[in-house]
């Protein structure tokens, strides 16, 4: 039996989720030295994906007349704080900078996961959950893979 309160909880954490991505790639846009253009691209390119999936996310729960939250989650400023300090310590280290991305990334993995993984959400949240989470991987692994390239340079 689908729960609609339950729904618009595990979708509003999903929303919290995406504001942490966009908050942290934010900061890390900032911080940026100018020579990393290609990054600022990248990282601007994740926060359009998350403004999207948010928006998709803040609909779904919206056509249901439930409140759409606008927080971030705990574990994001967490998050965001400890990416400001490797983004501090590795201005010019790409290397590192993008493993703090891996790890937000891996973070959005595990809370689509759980989400998809809850009993009582209706079957249209399950699917939207389902292909956000796609989408996020592809994200992902792209970010994973510019990882990968700096080991070896």
């Amino acid at each position: 039996m689908e729960d609609l309160k339950k729904t618009a909880e595990v979708l509003n954490d999903l929303i919290k989720i995406n504001n942490d991505r966009i908050a942290g790639y934010q900061k890390a846009i900032a911080e940026l030295p100018a020579a990393h253009v290609d990054l600022k691209a990248l990282f601007s390119g994740l926060i359009e994906q998350s403004q999207n999936l948010k928006t998709e996310l803040q609909e779904h729960i919206s056509s249901r007349e439930n409140v759409v939250d606008e927080d971030t989650t705990m574990a994001g400023r967490i998050y965001r704080a400890w990416m400001d300090v490797k983004v501090i310590m590795a201005m010019d280290d790409r290397k590192a900078l993008l493993e703090s991305c891996e790890y937000g990334e891996d973070a959005a993995q595990r809370a689509y996961r759980q989400a998809e993984q809850e009993e009582g959400i209706s079957i249209a949240a399950k699917s939207l959950i389902s292909k956000q989470k796609t989408q996020l991987l592809a994200s992902h692994d792209h970010v994973k893979q510019l990882r990968d390239r700096e080991k070896v340079i």
